[in-house]
């Protein structure tokens, strides 16, 4: 940074060690340190006040110690990072300028360095939208339901579609999404309450808890007699091996995510793979960042349908940025309700 410019504290959330087993609190530490506000002359690196950060269930893969090249894990000692809204506060690079709001990958931490600008995304649209919607359904999370579902599971009116963790940041729009296509959509969720939200609020056709069904096969064929189409698969394990037995003929799978394993030392096995040989399913893992370039595709079709209120969404808030952790790791227990978001600052 150049001398000259301002400098202030700046509260962080420093990632201790790498993690086995399920996360905790401890795992992490908030911390202060020093941050210049001024770009160091020629540097084309951003300056940004963090506002909203999105707790994501894909940090805990970066909580592992991997050697994989294409997978990187977050440094002991340093901030953890993840998906976030900011507003510049000094830029080297020509397409941000003070002031600006932006989203994509900071720092936890009241005030970041982004070295890599290309990489964000300005912010156009504020007026009629929470701003927190960027780090959900206009950010990752919402960009993530609208390509798994649209581009990758390529649906039909009248086909029938099940979400696993349906009440997530991810699963609540894909079942949108679907109502709005005109299929017949169930979702299951790790509550009551949240199964009530599914049916009440977010116009699911029907939902369960899977922790109080003992045979998820039987409940499955409860809930589709006929067959699943489309399955956009959160969790992975028994749950995935229970949707293969039921899914129609060119049934569609999208893997998004597998979330009942990521704290496992030993992953569960599937043992209904043969069924995606005869019934000539398609099941596809996908990674959002694949779809970035689409984003103003995106954004074209999902903005009218918040603004004309055609699909709602559903956030948990903590606020400061000293309960990160916590709103962390309450991903991994089913804590949350909706996106979960951590206020840093209200601009």
């Amino acid at each position: 940074m150049a001398s000259g410019g301002e400098v202030i504290s700046n509260k962080q959330v420093i990632f201790k060690q790498f993690v086995e087993g399920f996360p905790k609190e401890s795992d992490m530490a908030v911390k202060t340190s020093s941050i210049s506000l001024k770009v160091e002359e020629g540097s084309n690196a951003v300056v940004v006040k963090n506002l909203y950060l999105s707790c994501d269930p894909r940090m805990r893969f970066r909580m592992k110690h991997s050697k994989d090249p294409g997978f990187v894990s977050f440094q002991p000692s340093s901030p953890l990072e993840g998906f976030g809204v900011a507003k510049v506060v000094d830029s080297g690079y020509p397409e941000f300028k003070k002031g600006d709001l932006v989203w994509g990958t900071v720092g936890w931490e009241e005030y970041s360095v982004i070295k890599n600008p290309e990489s964000i995304f300005k912010i156009h649209h504020t007026d009629d939208v929470p701003l927190s919607y960027y780090t959900g359904i206009l950010g990752m999370p919402g960009l993530t339901a609208w390509a798994g579902f649209y581009e990758v599971c390529a649906p039909k009116e009248g086909e029938y579609v099940y979400i696993s963790a349906a009440s997530g940041a991810v699963g609540q729009l894909v079942g949108q999404f679907a109502k709005l296509m005109g299929c017949y959509v169930v979702g299951s969720a790790g509550s009551k309450e949240k199964v009530e939200i599914l049916k009440n609020k977010l116009g699911f056709d029907d939902a369960f808890n899977y922790k109080e069904e003992h045979d998820l096969d039987a409940a499955l064929k409860r809930c589709f007699p006929e067959g699943i189409d489309i399955y956009f698969d959160n969790v992975g394990g028994r749950m995935l091996d229970a949707v293969l037995l039921n899914m129609r003929v060119q049934g569609r799978i999208a893997v998004c995510g597998m979330i009942s394993q990521y704290n496992l030392g030993q992953p569960e096995g599937v043992c209904n793979l043969m069924n995606i040989v005869y019934k000539r399913i398609h099941m596809i893992g996908f990674i959002v960042f694949d779809y970035f370039p689409q984003y103003s595709k995106f954004l074209e079709v999902v903005l009218p349908l918040i603004r004309e209120e055609k699909i709602v969404y559903l956030e948990d808030i903590a606020e400061g940025l000293e309960n990160a952790p916590a709103a962390l790791v309450g991903l991994f227990n089913g804590r949350n309700i909706g996106k979960q978001v951590v206020v840093v600052a209200r601009e």
